[in-house]
C-alpha cells in the first residue's frame, strides 16, 4: 500500500509539471503602459506564449517608485511560475537609489535570462536650434544653468543616462522628473523641456517622423537602424568611454519550483529566436540576447556586476530615494 501510495504521488506531481502552465501567466511590467519597457514586454509575451502550448500571457502595469513597486509584487507574489518580472537596468540601480529598499534583489528573484540590450538616444526639442552634436554642446555651454533636461523618473532608464550623459559632461542641468516615459516625451515634443537620454524603443518613432531632433547614440557602435545610422556615438564624439545599454530580463520568484523555471528559461530562449521578435527588436534599435546571459546563473552574475559599477555613477551624484 505505501509503495502504490508514493507512486500515486509520484505520478500527481509528474502530471502538475507537465500540466504548466495551466492558467494565464502574468508578466508585471514596473512602469505604465505605452513605455519603452512596456513595449518590450508585450512584444515578448507574444513570443513567449507560443513555446508554452500557447498559454495566455497578460501583462500587468505596475508603476511606481521607480519600478519598485512592481519588483517588490513579484519577489512577494506566489512562487508558482504564474507571475514574473521584466525589469530593466533599474534590477541594479535600485540597491544604490533607495536606502529602504523592500526587497533584496539578489537573493528575492529567481533570474531566469536576459532578454535584450537597448541603446538610449540623446534627444533634443524640436524648436532647439542646434543640429547636430557640435552644435548640441556649444548650446550647452552657452546656456549653462538654463538647461532643462527630462526624465521619466527617479531610478528611470532616462534618469540613469541623464546623471552620466552630465557628469560626463562636467556640467549640471536642471532635471525635471516625469511619472513616465509617455509623459516625459510629450512634453520634449511640445518644446517644455529641452533634452533627455531615452531608449531606442521610445524614440525611433519620434525620430523618424520629425517631432524631436536626435544628436547620438549611447553604444560604442553605430547602429543600423534607418532613422539612426547617421548618428554619432557620444564616445567618438569626445565623451570618451561613454557606453550606456539598457538591458531587459525575466525574473520569477524566489522559491518557483526548478521545473517550471527550467521551462521557463527554455520557452524564453525559443521566444528569442522568434523571427518577428527578432525583426520588432531591430527596428526599434534593440539588440536580442544570444549570448550566455541566457543562462540564469549567468544573468544573476551579469546583474551583480551591474549593481556595483552602476552604483558608483548614483553615489557620485548623490541622488536617493527613500
Amino acid at each position: 500500500m505505501k509503495k502504490l501510495t508514493l507512486a500515486l504521488a509520484a505520478a500527481t506531481l509528474a502530471a502538475g509539471a507537465q500540466a504548466y502552465p495551466d492558467k494565464p501567466i502574468t508578466i508585471v511590467v514596473p512602469f505604465a503602459a505605452g513605455g519603452p519597457t512596456d513595449k518590450v514586454a508585450r512584444d515578448f509575451a507574444e513570443a513567449l506564449r507560443k513555446p508554452l502550448n500557447n498559454a495566455t500571457v497578460v501583462i500587468e502595469n505596475v508603476g511606481g517608485a521607480g519600478g519598485t513597486l512592481g519588483a517588490n509584487k513579484v519577489a512577494k507574489a506566489a512562487p508558482d511560475g504564474y507571475t514574473l518580472l521584466l525589469y530593466h537596468v533599474g534590477m541594479a540601480t535600485s540597491p544604490s537609489l533607495y536606502r529602504n529598499l523592500p526587497y533584496k534583489t539578489l537573493d528575492d528573484f529567481e533570474y531566469l535570462g536576459l532578454i535584450n540590450e537597448v541603446p538610449m538616444t540623446l534627444v533634443g526639442r524640436p524648436t532647439l536650434p542646434a543640429n547636430n552634436y557640435a552644435e548640441l554642446v556649444k548650446w550647452l555651454e552657452a546656456n549653462k544653468g538654463k538647461i532643462n533636461l527630462a526624465n521619466a523618473g527617479l531610478g528611470a532608464a532616462s534618469h540613469l543616462c541623464g546623471l552620466m550623459f552630465q557628469q560626463a559632461m562636467k556640467m549640471d542641468m536642471q532635471t525635471v522628473p516625469y511619472k513616465g516615459t509617455a509623459p516625459a516625451m510629450t512634453d520634449l515634443i511640445g518644446g517644455q523641456v529641452d533634452i533627455m537620454c531615452d531608449q531606442t524603443t521610445n524614440t525611433t518613432s519620434q525620430i523618424e517622423s520629425g517631432k524631436i531632433k536626435a544628436y547620438a547614440v549611447t553604444s560604442t557602435k553605430h547602429l543600423t537602424t534607418p532613422a539612426l545610422a547617421k548618428l554619432p556615438t557620444l564616445d567618438e564624439a569626445g565623451l570618451k568611454g561613454f557606453n550606456v545599454t539598457i538591458w531587459h530580463g525575466l525574473y520569477a520568484p524566489k522559491g518557483t519550483p526548478k521545473a517550471v523555471l527550467d521551462q521557463l528559461n527554455a520557452a524564453l530562449r525559443t521566444a528569442l529566436k522568434d523571427p518577428e521578435f527578432v525583426k520588432r527588436e531591430e527596428a526599434l534599435g534593440a539588440v536580442v540576447v544570444t549570448d550566455g546571459r541566457l543562462a540564469p546563473a549567468e544573468h544573476k552574475k551579469f546583474v551583480a556586476a551591474e549593481i556595483d559599477k552602476l552604483g558608483g555613477a548614483i553615489k557620485a551624484a548623490g541622488q536617493y530615494a527613500d
